[in-house]
């Protein structure tokens, strides 16, 4: 997938990373991303945020299984759950998906095609992961599943990065 070009000419590449209930799957990608970005020395350039399509977590930190796994691979945990707002899809250059049914979501509840166009899988980043890149919910779940959401996690964050620093035209990322 190529990145959509940014929407303002200033500011930085605002993306939201989305799942269902957003104390699991998106706030470990945004974590991810984060920090990738961080190494990369694109945090100035770019924010991410993460979202659910589902209200029943709203302000619920992130589920005690995934913060473990992230603190020990050293990422940080702080989160609060929210739900997207559709209202906000003028404010995002990507919008990325967890799952091919929070993605049917986002394609109902956007506003026009020009958001539908700023829509993908977060997998879909990943090297090698076929047509529909999917990173499953490990809620329900042992440890293990969240371990595994983390490596996927980390391709994609990978992948995703080198994108946005050819998109931003920062070599060092690449």
């Amino acid at each position: 997938m190529s990145l959509p070009e940014p929407r303002r000419t200033a500011g930085p590449y605002r993306i939201s990373v989305v799942c269902l209930g957003n104390i699991c799957r998106s706030p470990m990608a945004e974590k991810v991303l984060t920090a990738d970005l961080e190494r990369a020395g694109l945090a100035d350039r770019v924010e991410v945020e993460s979202a659910g399509t589902g209200s029943w977590h709203i302000g619920s930190g992130m589920d005690e299984r995934a913060a473990a796994t992230l603190r020990v691979h050293g990422y940080p945990t702080g989160h609060t759950a929210r739900r997207f707002d559709p209202r906000r899809f003028d404010e995002f250059d990507l919008v990325l998906a967890m799952d091919t049914d929070n993605l049917d979501e986002l394609v109902r509840e956007a506003p026009d095609e020009q958001a539908r166009e700023r829509l993908a899988l977060f997998r879909s980043f990943a090297p090698g992961t076929g047509p529909h890149p999917e990173v499953p919910d490990p809620y329900y779940g042992g440890e293990d599943g969240f371990t595994a959401v983390l490596t996927m996690v980390e391709a994609a964050a990978k992948g995703l990065t080198g994108e946005l620093a050819a998109l931003l035209g920062d070599a060092r990322a690449r």
